[in-house]
């Protein structure tokens, strides 16, 4: 029997538009969450979202179902990201020497809001941006894994699919991402909080 994913692929295959929507709802803000740690910017995910879902229409049709298709739009997510990333360094856009701009919309979109005082909002966004300045300095096979495992909790199979690698490749660039990370964060850790970082 087909699931309801399955019948809304095969309608958007067909080009009903309406299927694709209803399709793609599911997945708009894991989507957009992988875009924006990624790229740390607010607009860029969105463009980057957006993109994603257009080349996701135009080949659906290419679609077999040999993977899941959360794990075939995720894997065209990541490639649209890197894509972006490639394009800033040879325009040389970023730098990461430069603060990670933050407006209110953003930040609210990253703190769960369990009614902290404005003091803790503040060192958890100062620790937040910290940490997002960090995997900005990986390279970009260990900003992709360490993306996809700790901050979307996408399993060591799931990664393995999407980026198209054996799961022990995954594992090792994982502990490798995650010891670069630690370093990085071991240089910048007098401006951690003690009581919000361990």
């Amino acid at each position: 029997m087909k699931t309801k994913e399955n019948v809304l692929i095969e309608k958007s295959k067909k080009g009903d538009i309406s299927a694709f929507e209803e399709l793609i709802e599911t997945y708009q803000n894991k989507v957009f969450n992988i875009a924006y740690s990624m790229l740390n910017n607010y607009e860029d995910a969105n463009d980057v979202a957006q993109e994603v879902f257009i080349r996701v229409y135009k080949s659906i049709k290419n679609f077999k179902g040999e993977s899941s298709f959360s794990t075939w739009l995720y894997r065209i997510t990541t490639n649209v990201c890197l894509d972006e990333l490639r394009k800033r360094k040879n325009k040389n856009v970023v730098s990461i020497d430069e603060d990670i701009p933050f407006d209110d919309g953003e930040v609210t979109r990253q703190i769960v809001d369990d009614g902290p005082t404005p003091d803790i909002i503040a060192e958890k966004k100062e620790v937040r941006e910290i940490v997002n300045e960090a995997i900005g300095q990986l390279s970009e096979e260990h900003k992709t894994v360490i993306i996809l495992r700790e901050l979307q909790g996408l399993s060591y199979e799931e990664i393995s699919k999407i980026i198209n690698c054996p799961r022990g490749t995954v594992k090792s660039r994982i502990n490798r991402a995650r010891s670069a990370l630690k370093n990085i964060l071991k240089s910048k850790k007098e401006l951690f909080n003690k009581d919000y970082v361990k």
